[in-house]
């Protein structure tokens, strides 16, 4: 298989596209096990989900002999093609769970919006960046709303209709990526540390509220739904432990004995 999962000890869920011999592009069979796995990932009781390829690239994005096949097909089957790429981007940015990806080499096209769709995203130093569709007569239309929202428009508006390839460096300064680490594996080692390290109901509830209150306007409904949301913790069972072991200097049950 090109998609394998494999869950850790500390209940990391590690996701892995291995298609080297192709620089991890994605066709319609890689998009089907990408989807199935990563929503069987999302109901598990996992405290963390990282996503990464092997090989020397990240993802060279959209396969070129599946694209061929699509040029050749007709209106509805380019929408129903379109629509599982789609729900790929959908099941990874929705994941209840804190995601983290890992880039390496190249990556183009479609794989800047696994990326965005990740909550964190590392990228080795010698990482290279590229919205290409334009190059090839295309536009990056599926993965827009998850690439928009992690570079904002006006970024966009550049990348979009140049299709230049950027490097590391200015893939940090746009948002795309979080940190420039020189060991992948050093840096998703930390990322699972830090993550572990907190509550595991405190954290998916942490992401979700950021979906509820970006964007919106700071009005009497929105406070009080805030308001609510940390009350609700604050009495749950996990909100009382980590107060209790806060107030009496002790670490709190989640927290994992030793780190893998």
């Amino acid at each position: 298989m090109s998609v394998t999962l494999n869950i850790t000890k500390s209940k990391v869920a590690i996701l892995e596209l291995s298609r080297p011999e192709k620089h991890n592009a994605f066709n319609a069979e890689i998009i089907a096990e990408l989807i199935k796995t990563i929503e069987y990932a999302n109901e598990l009781d996992v405290r963390a989900l990282v996503l990464k390829t092997q090989g020397k690239h990240f993802s060279a994005g959209a396969d070129l002999a599946w694209m061929k096949s699509m040029a050749d097909n007709n209106y509805e089957e380019n929408i129903a093609d379109s629509m599982e790429l789609a729900k790929l981007m959908h099941v990874l940015a929705s994941s209840p769970h804190p995601t983290l990806c890992l880039v390496q080499g190249a990556a183009f096209g479609g794989a800047l919006g696994l990326i965005a769709c990740c909550d964190i995203a590392v990228a080795t130093s010698d990482a290279k960046f590229c919205l290409s569709e334009v190059k090839l007569g295309l536009i990056p239309a599926v993965i827009s709303p998850y690439v928009i929202k992690a570079i904002g428009d006006r970024q966009a508006r550049r990348y979009f209709l140049t299709a230049e390839i950027f490097k590391a460096e200015k893939a940090l300064e746009l948002g795309l990526i979080h940190e420039i680490a020189d060991d992948l594996s050093q840096s998703e080692t930390h990322f699972i540390e830090v993550l572990l390290n907190n509550g595991p109901m405190a954290v998916k509830s942490a992401k979700s509220l950021i979906d509820e209150v970006a964007g919106k306007q700071v009005e009497a409904s929105l406070i009080e739904h805030t308001a609510k949301r940390i009350a609700k913790i604050r009495v749950s069972e996990e909100g009382q432990e980590g107060l209790s072991a806060f107030l009496e200097k002790r670490a709190p049950n989640w927290q994992p004995a030793t780190s893998e």
